[in-house]
Formats: structure tokens, sequence, C-alpha cells
């Protein structure tokens, strides 16, 4: 945390998770930033405002990111992974209600 002013870890059913200070989880920051249209510079002005983060918090995510994207890049997986299986349960539900 010395080394990367502004980041926290968060505890949870997943593991521990590195997160902004008074924000969210890196992960998700940076998999809002990669899914938007723009890119560059253009794209951290507009996730910061979708998710109300100051210039400072975003150059935190970021500049964690840069020093552990594997570990950011796997959370993504992982959430992407729980979502299309919730989404699949759900389908199978509403076949079942059919």
């Amino acid at each position: 945390m010395d080394e990367h002013t502004g980041i926290v870890f968060r505890g949870g059913p997943t593991g521990r998770r590195a997160a902004l200070a008074g924000g969210p989880d890196v992960w998700e920051f940076i998999d809002a930033l990669k899914s938007g249209k723009g890119r560059g510079e253009e794209a951290v002005v507009a996730t910061a405002e979708l998710l109300n983060l100051t210039n400072s918090q975003v150059r935190t995510a970021v500049r964690y990111y840069a020093a552990f994207p594997d570990e950011i890049d796997r959370r993504i997986a992982l959430n992407a992974e729980d979502a299309d299986e919730a989404e699949a349960v759900w389908q199978r539900e509403q076949a079942a209600l059919a």
C-alpha cells in the first residue's frame, strides 16, 4: 500500500481485492474504462464522470493497473464468468416457467 497511495484492500468471498479508498474496486474502474467507447484521455475523463471519481483516484487506479494488470484482468474475467453463469441460470428459470 505504501507504493500505491490511495489503494486499499478489501476482503470478500472471492478473496482480497485492490480498491480505491472511498471508491470502487480497481477492477470495476478498469472494466468500465475498457468497456467505454472512447480511448485514451477521453475514456479516462468519461469513466471518471460516470463513476464520480476525482482525477487523483483515476490516476491511482490506472497506476495500480499498470503495475498489476494480470491481477485486475483476472478479476474482470471472473466477474464476466459469474455474470454469464447468472444469466444462464435465469434463462433456464424462464424456460421452466414458459
